[in-house]
């Protein structure tokens, strides 16, 4: 005979296997993740137009501190009757001629003249002495050699304020013919002491150089994913000299790798010794670099949960829903980590390649499959889960866009090609054009999607300091 309450445990029995029937557990082995280390990767070579325009006022204000007060002396009288010292009288006007540099020098003169001669041991001299102030004009013709200008000076003319004159035999005489002589005597050495001057006045070696040095700093692309770009120079090329208007200009161009570092900030190679100048025809200014879009594995796990929310997965009794994604990487492929909730309770683990999508600039997941041990399990305990369709499904939600990691990527770039000065005088400015996507690549934390970028950079170095 059975007892009173025999029914009851029936029916909570009949429930509990029903219940067990229809609810499945499963328990899959958790795929650990693998160490990748941080990717240093070297892009083909690039090449940024150097203009360095250097400005007749610089010109002319370091030609003037070189060249000030007495600017020649010739103290002796005895090898050629003439005693000269020669002082600038004003500050040194320096323009553009006709493609030449016109250099005018205000000047005074002191001159130290004898007349006479020496007969059987006797000396029978007349000195005279001059004070006259005129203004000097030359003109330079001018290449490039060595980082510096080299200039090929002539006197052009000599304009004195006042006709030269001395006091002969109580008359006031044209002394040209004596002023003339001493024209000829100091010609050479006042042109040298100009191409000297330029030269040093122009020597923009310097200038480049430290930019050079500054621009090679890694500076930081993203904070949060440790992302650096470091500029490596190879070569400089530089073109003929120009004059324009009230400057001269010297089209550069630098040959350098472009490299993308995530991690720890990498050590600047920057080699001032090994950068030499080789003279071209013409500069190329395309330059091809990368940017790095940063996805690190919470961010996409975020966006892709997002992606499930309001979604089921089967059908009738047979449904599952999503509640959350977690992603990370092992030999090469995504593991996802789906943790579902329904006729199947648990997590299941999917692998799959991150692939690109170039029209919609999303990431998404290629050959997804389930990882052995979750298949066998969803075999035997949830086979209808293990079928194709759903996989597919599912597979079409495991995707995000990366579009805002670019938009940040363009735009933390442009604030380096937009006016930035590394160093006073010293100005890059440049623009971005087309961009290509050229792989993918897995961190500890993070999958890149390495893009490769077209564009313009120009680096002008106004001003010699």
């Amino acid at each position: 005979m059975f007892p009173k309450n025999y029914h009851y445990f029936i029916i909570i029995a009949t429930l509990t296997f029903t219940s067990c029937s229809n609810l499945q557990q499963i328990n899959a082995l958790k795929p650990e993740a693998d160490d990748a280390s941080p990717i240093v990767y070297e892009t083909s070579p690039s090449f940024l137009n150097l203009p360095v325009t250097i400005q007749m006022q610089d010109i002319e204000n370091k030609t003037n501190a070189l060249l000030n007060e007495l600017i020649y002396d010739d103290a002796t009288i005895e090898d050629d009757d003439i005693e000269m010292k020669i002082w600038k009288l004003a500050p040194i006007k320096v323009r553009n001629e006709n493609n030449k540099i016109i250099t005018v020098l205000p000047l005074k003169t002191f001159i130290k003249y004898r007349i006479g001669t020496k007969k059987m041991g006797i000396e029978m001299y007349d000195v005279r002495e001059f004070h006259l102030n005129g203004i000097l004009t030359l003109s330079s013709n001018f290449s490039l050699s060595n980082w510096k200008f080299k200039t090929k000076t002539e006197i052009k003319s000599l304009d004195w304020n006042e006709s030269p004159t001395m006091l002969i035999m109580g008359r006031n005489l044209p002394i040209t013919y004596v002023i003339n002589p001493a024209i000829k005597l100091f010609k050479s050495k006042i042109e040298t002491k100009i191409d000297e001057a330029i030269e040093k006045s122009t020597d923009f070696k310097p200038n480049v150089l430290t930019a050079l040095e500054k621009i090679s700093q890694p500076f930081q692309i993203n904070e949060a994913y440790e992302s650096w770009l470091r500029i490596n120079p190879v070569e400089l090329y530089a073109s003929d000299l120009k004059l324009k208007k009230e400057s001269v200009q010297i089209d550069m161009g630098l040959k350098c790798l472009m490299e993308t570092h995530i991690g720890t900030r990498p050590e600047s190679i920057f080699d001032s010794h090994k950068i030499v100048l080789k003279p071209v025809t013409k500069i190329p200014n395309q330059i091809t670099t990368n940017i790095i879009a940063v996805s690190s594995y919470h961010s996409a796990s975020k966006i892709i949960t997002k992606n499930f929310q309001g979604q089921e997965f089967g059908s009738g009794s047979k449904k599952i829903k999503v509640q959350n994604v977690t992603l990370w990487h092992k030999n090469n492929k995504m593991v996802i980590a789906l943790d579902t909730q329904g006729a199947v309770n648990g997590t299941i683990y999917l692998t799959g390649f991150p692939k690109y999508d170039e029209q919609k600039k999303e990431i998404y997941f290629d050959d997804l499959n389930y990882v052995l041990d979750t298949k066998s399990r969803l075999m035997r305990t949830a086979n209808w889960l293990a079928q194709g369709l759903i996989l597919k499904r599912i597979q079409e939600n495991c995707r995000y866009s990366i579009k805002p990691n670019l938009d940040e990527g363009k735009k933390t770039i442009l604030n380096y090609l937009t006016n930035y000065s590394p160093i006073p005088g010293v100005f890059v400015n440049g623009k971005i054009g087309t961009m290509s996507f050229e792989k993918i690549q897995l961190t500890n934390n993070a999958i890149l999607a390495n893009l490769k970028i077209n564009g313009t950079v120009e680096v002008t170095i106004n001003g010699l300091k």
